[in-house]
């Protein structure tokens, strides 16, 4: 038995909306699990439900053997991160982060023991004596992190817990969070809309929308092996580029047919014949610049400089394709270029349910 389930987990509001439909989900002691999906997917109400802040209206969650549908979420042995710190305005920054040990009998002596440990590895020992309306809001969102993470709770449960720092700061405390859920082993839920964080941070990846999971798989799975379009689109940036077709059989080889276009392109056995949507990403998309042979031929529209790479976005008879290019070979606005899609890295799916085609 898993050491955290979720089977059949629904949230029904009294007003008729529908958050969350129907969710299964395991999770192994130890596991750090990221839901990941756009805003109103339901990721954070399936985290407030596991909590306890919010009820369950159909299916149960079990945790570390135990049935917690119903149980208020002082039952559930829990560490929670919201969004927005949720501190304590009246205690200084010691006693918010020894709160949760307080609460739960912990002697003084290795109450301070353990919020010193806490605090130095998250450089805040300087404002033990401060109070929250003292600190920057990406301090008060660390102390945020040390309250939950000062003990060792049957899970962690984290709402968006980075959203307020800087970009420096977000990918210091992605290194802290992951470090101590390692050493630690703490059963971790972590919901985010930040896919470079999700896939930084995951052992697996459960990708939602409209209250319901569309894939759940570890990262490099959710990124190569996409199970749905929208996967495909969400996760990556750019998202995979899509060209609509259909897949037909011709001298014994399985062949993919853009429409209104001349191209065609051999994709892997186990297609079936009929309308495909053909999906690859774009840093397996080259670049062949002057009369090379490529796979098709288009202008650039854009190119984008990011750095150790650029981004071309390329006018194609198949639509707009968005090819990886070097970032020392520029490219001017109207210029021709051919294009060689990495057909191992072709995807096909189904362009009227969305789902992934073998």
């Amino acid at each position: 038995m898993s050491f955290l389930a979720l089977e059949r987990v629904e949230k029904t509001y009294p007003n008729g909306t529908r958050a969350v439909k129907g969710v299964d989900l395991a999770i192994e002691e130890g596991e750090f699990i990221v839901l990941l999906g756009p805003s109103g997917c339901g990721k954070t109400t399936t985290l407030r439900m596991i909590a306890g802040l919010e009820l369950a209206t159909g299916g149960s969650i079990r945790l570390a053997g135990r049935e917690v549908t119903l149980a208020k979420p002082s039952e559930r042995d829990v560490g929670f991160v919201f969004q927005f710190y949720a501190l304590y305005p009246h205690l200084d920054v010691a006693a918010n982060i020894g709160f949760p040990l307080e609460a739960t009998g912990v002697g003084r002596a290795e109450r301070e023991k353990l919020v010193r440990e806490v605090a130095e590895e998250l450089d805040l020992s300087h404002l033990l004596a401060r109070r929250p309306r003292e600190l920057s809001g990406g301090d008060q969102q660390r102390v945020a992190l040390a309250r939950a993470m000062v003990r060792k709770p049957a899970a962690w449960l984290m709402d968006e817990p980075l959203g307020t720092l800087d970009a420096d700061r977000r990918l210091e405390m992605c290194e802290f969070v992951r470090a101590r859920q390692l050493r630690a082993r703490v059963t971790t839920v972590y919901v985010t809309h930040d896919q470079e964080e999700a896939m930084r941070l995951a052992d697996r990846v459960v990708v939602m929308s409209d209250g319901l999971i569309l894939q759940d798989a570890p990262p490099l799975d959710v990124y190569d092996e996409p199970a749905s379009l929208f996967v495909a689109r969400f996760v990556g940036s750019p998202g995979m580029n899509f060209v609509e077709g259909e897949v037909r059989e011709r001298d014994g080889t399985v062949r993919f047919r853009p429409r209104g276009a001349e191209l065609e392109l051999a994709v892997p056995r186990g297609a079936k014949p009929g309308p495909a949507t053909l999906g690859v990403r774009a840093e397996f998309v080259g670049v062949v610049r002057g009369d090379g042979r490529a796979t098709l031929r288009g202008r650039v529209k854009v190119d984008e400089y990011l750095g150790s790479s650029r981004s071309l976005h390329v006018d194609t008879p198949l639509g707009r394709v968005v090819a990886r290019g070097d970032a020392d070979a520029p490219s001017a606005v109207g210029e021709e270029v051919g294009l060689e899609l990495a057909l191992d890295h072709v995807r096909l799916f189904d362009p009227a349910s969305g789902r992934r085609l073998a």
